[in-house]
């Protein structure tokens, strides 16, 4: 790679990286150690197409593509679903809001499978539309549309009494 591009891709790298790393966090439900390993898979493989992105439209669009089918294949291979342990660390930038809360819907989130996951945080964290999320996770609209509404109503089922103390007047 050219000096310019290879400078231009650490540009978008470091820039983009803060982003990808929350998306991360949200996608893996706080499994900080599997965030980073998602993040740095995603930039390397940005790395290797980075010659070819002057064609994308949208390179940090198409990092969170990269990112979400990297940790959907992630669980596909994974054989267990069993975590090391279920304390979640502070994670980077989050004492602006209210500790308890995270923590509620990190733990809330853990518990939807790895699909219903991704399209919560691609819905409602990335702002995507439901064509976009249908596109990232290679299945159609309806089937995008219909896990949102599964998702969203195991998530009120999960948070129960617990949503009603963390809503504001």
């Amino acid at each position: 790679m050219r000096q310019d591009r290879a400078d231009e891709y650490a540009e978008f790298a470091t820039a983009r990286a803060g982003h990808l790393y929350r998306s991360a966090c949200l996608l893996t439900a706080g499994d900080t150690h599997l965030a980073e390993d998602l993040v740095q898979e995603t930039l390397g493989r940005l790395y290797v197409r980075w010659p070819r992105m002057a064609r994308v439209g949208n390179p940090a669009g198409y990092a969170q593509t990269v990112l979400t089918r990297a940790f959907l294949a992630h669980q596909r291979r994974r054989g267990s679903t069993e975590r090391a342990t279920d304390v979640f660390p502070d994670l980077p930038g989050a004492a602006d809001g209210d500790a308890s809360l995270r923590l509620t819907l990190l733990a809330a989130l853990a518990r939807l499978s790895a699909r219903d996951r991704a399209v919560v945080v691609l819905r409602y964290w990335e702002d995507r539309s439901v064509e976009e999320t249908a596109d990232v996770m290679n299945v159609s609209s309806a089937a995008v549309r219909t896990r949102c509404v599964r998702a969203l109503a195991r998530l009120r089922e999960l948070l129960g009494e617990e949503l009603a103390e963390y809503s504001r007047p």
